[in-house]
């Protein structure tokens, strides 16, 4: 993103500052024939960012913030600044006459389904920001997704270590099988102090997929993302996915 397209989006959302790697025209798009569907982008995801609760206060926070160099316009700020960039974003749904239904579920992903050897026709990681916090941990939003004949399964994580501090994680599951009118979505948020993982290898603490395991969760949203009404799932009439990633 364009140094002049970054300030005035950090304007509009009222923050100092951008994560220091946002990709801002890094989409994942998943949008049926007529119109309706989901996609997952940066931009959406930092009007989630709660500005309006109070921040991580750590040790380091205050030479951080000195450390940025911010535009004078910054200085006119008032609202706090979540410098974790902690965001609850569970993609952006599409659709002006005909939109997906937001209802909610006790039906949860079938991981069994997901653990069955299929064929992979498509897979693509999409980054969508990243920020180091000054060295002092990362915060990082990134999206996958898995195309198999039958369905396909999307992962859209927030990751945040703040070292020494917590490990905080937002992960939203996406998961559609073809002869469904719906789709499944689970979001996840789990977090630890980093003082109650003293039974976990530090060596853990970067890598999201292993951590995951010893963080306690927070909270569990689960719903189905329903396709209009009067419309069966055809074959002919599929969800088709774009991704589109900065070069």
């Amino acid at each position: 993103m364009k140094s002049a397209q970054a300030e005035r989006l950090a304007d509009e959302l009222h923050m100092p500052s951008l994560p220091e790697m946002m990709f801002g025209d890094n989409i994942l798009r998943i949008q049926h024939d007529r119109g309706f569907g989901i996609e997952f982008n940066a931009t959406d995801a930092l009007k989630c960012v709660n500005n309006c609760q109070g921040m991580i206060k750590v040790a380091c926070a205050e030479e951080w913030q000195e450390s940025r160099n911010e535009p004078e316009h910054t200085k006119e700020v008032v609202k706090p600044y979540d410098w974790t960039y902690t965001t609850d974003y569970k993609g952006t749904l599409l659709g002006d006459t005909a939109a997906l239904k937001v209802v909610p579920t006790t039906e949860h992903i079938n991981t069994e389904k997901l653990k069955a050897r299929e064929q992979i026709m498509f897979f693509e990681e999409v980054l969508l920001f990243e920020d180091e916090l000054h060295d002092h941990g990362v915060s990082s939003l990134s999206v996958k997704i898995r195309v198999m004949p039958s369905s396909f399964f999307v992962l859209l994580r927030f990751f945040l270590r703040v070292d020494g501090v917590l490990i905080r994680m937002n992960d939203t599951r996406l998961y559609h099988e073809a002869d469904k009118a719906y789709m499944l979505r689970e979001y996840t948020s789990r977090e630890s102090k980093i003082s109650s993982l003293k039974h976990v290898p530090p060596s853990l603490f970067t890598e999201p997929n292993e951590i995951s395991q010893y963080l306690p969760i927070k909270e569990t949203i689960c719903e189905k993302l329903e396709f209009p009404e009067k419309m069966e799932p055809k074959p002919e009439a599929s969800l088709e996915t774009t991704c589109v990633k900065s070069k």
